[in-house]
């Protein structure tokens, strides 16, 4: 049970149901999951050690940490060591099965941006990166990917939600496929970091004009 709230309050963080700025309190999220406020505090106390949640500590409600320039650099950084990394390892173990599942991913994500569907986006988005780096059989990046995810999924909802699928036109989704289907780790590793870049520079550019307009 407390994993199971906590993968559900995970999901909801990594696929932004959980809004920057949005007060919640313990005792409205254990209502929501239908359970008692004991898992949904030991689930909150994880979140917190891993920086996706705060509580303030004046009325105990939580939030999502306001994504500073500062930290969206970090993140960037982080997100530019790991990913690419885990990408390049699953290369190793890439059968034809796994990179039609994955292109049937791309398949829905690209669905998603079609019908302007940024929700669908995100979900198909959030699949196929994991399932991808699920594939790398590196559990302790794995575990750092989805920490990374945990805490920028709330800013990436705002922005995307912002520009609209429009904006979410470019990935280098197949690109990656591509080179996996060849065998060329280097080059998946190269697709996916470029990847990683382009989505990051959309927060920056939204962060940027945030900070100006305060």
């Amino acid at each position: 049970m407390h994993d199971k709230v906590y993968s559900t309050i995970g999901e909801a963080l990594i696929n932004g149901r959980i809004m920057p700025g949005q007060g919640v309190s313990l005792r409205t999220l254990a209502a929501e999951l239908g359970v008692s406020p004991m898992p949904v505090r030991d689930a909150v106390r994880r979140l917190v050690a891993e920086r996706a949640l705060e509580i303030n500590p004046a009325n105990k409600r939580l939030s999502v940490p306001s994504l500073s320039r500062h930290r969206l650099e970090q993140l960037a950084q982080a997100r530019g060591w790991i990913e690419p990394e885990l990408a390049a390892r699953a290369a190793r173990f890439a059968d034809r099965p796994f990179i039609q599942s994955l292109q049937e991913l791309d398949e829905t994500l690209d669905a998603a941006i079609h019908e302007g569907d940024v929700d669908g986006y995100m979900a198909a988005n959030h699949a196929f990166h994991f399932a991808f780096y699920g594939r790398a059989q590196a559990e302790v990046l794995l575990a750092m990917a989805h920490g990374l995810w945990l805490q920028i999924g709330p800013f990436m909802r705002v922005v995307f939600g912002r520009v609209g699928t429009v904006g979410l036109s470019k990935d280098y989704h197949a690109e990656a496929i591509e080179s996996l289907a060849a065998g060329d780790a280097e080059a998946v590793r190269r697709a996916m970091a470029a990847d990683i870049a382009f989505g990051m520079e959309a927060m920056r550019a939204a962060a940027q004009e945030t900070e100006a307009t305060a």
